[in-house]
């Protein structure tokens, strides 16, 4: 069985992931695109209140099975669009630990700050200063395939943009030269 091919979008809370991803499963017509996203997988928790130290455990609980999750659809054969949010080192180490790196089309997701405040508020259903909380570790490893600013691209352009390049994925990929610096103890694992 041929594993599939994972997008995997990376960027800070309000950056257009989501947007991006649901251009993505209209425009991309060589396969049967899924999409999972790390906002899915906490929307499943219980809503009862959390003390901190319960919170922080079932949050890095859910990270870890989403990525699990992600490495057994694609082990499967689905093609899928991941959105997520790499704010802490130990996210990404795991993700190359259990992701096949050269199935991985590893997509920066890039945002001006003031845009991304500006998003907060109107959504209004986020954590108002968590885009910029985040803003300075989501992109820090600084390896990618491909790139794209929804500051000054629209989702729909910056979703063509990837489609075009999936078939043109670099060897060795982002998630392989990440995954050589992981090996060799060079990128941060907490």
């Amino acid at each position: 069985m041929t594993p599939g091919r994972i997008i995997f979008l990376n960027g800070t809370s309000s950056s257009g992931k989501s947007s991006i991803a649901r251009e993505l499963l209209d425009i991309l017509d060589d396969g049967v695109f899924f999409h999972l996203s790390v906002d899915d997988f906490n929307s499943m928790r219980t809503r009862r209140e959390l003390g901190p130290r319960e919170f922080d455990a079932a949050l890095r609980r859910t990270r870890l099975g989403f990525h699990r999750s992600i490495a057994a659809m694609a082990e499967v054969g689905n093609d899928l669009v991941v959105d997520h949010v790499l704010s802490e080192p130990w996210r990404l180490a795991d993700c190359l630990t259990v992701l096949p790196p050269e199935d991985v089309l590893f997509v920066g997701v890039h945002c001006p700050l003031e845009e991304l405040q500006r998003r907060e508020r109107a959504r209004g259903d986020r954590e108002p200063g968590l885009a910029e909380l985040q803003y300075g570790q989501v992109h820090r490893h600084g390896d990618y395939d491909l790139e794209c600013d929804t500051g000054t691209a629209s989702p729909r352009a910056c979703a063509e943009r990837i489609k075009e390049f999936l078939p043109r994925r670099p060897t060795p990929t982002a998630f392989s030269r990440l995954r050589e610096l992981l090996d060799q103890d060079r990128m941060p694992r907490r």
